[in-house]
């Protein structure tokens, strides 16, 4: 993977909603409502996220997903400086 295609993912990253983001599932995780991701650090929230037509693993994974890229994109850097 080039360092430009790493800076391209990089740049997506950086214009969604700010992290962390964390996945609540109906009957998992609260009572009652639908599913959603909540956005941003609890103290500062941006709007949630909802999904039509997404299983469990989708909002997991999507949810994660904010919080894993930026953790790959370092790991691949960190690899590819040795």
């Amino acid at each position: 993977m080039t360092e430009d295609e790493l800076n391209e993912i990089e740049h997506r990253l950086n214009q969604t909603t700010p992290g962390p983001w964390k996945a609540y599932i109906e009957d998992r995780d609260h009572e009652s409502g639908s599913s959603f991701i909540m956005t941003g650090p609890e103290n500062r929230r941006g709007e949630d996220i909802e999904l039509y037509g997404a299983t469990i693993a989708d909002y997991d994974f999507i949810a994660n997903a904010r919080q894993d890229i930026p953790r790959l994109l370092k790991a691949i850097r960190e690899l590819k400086s040795k």
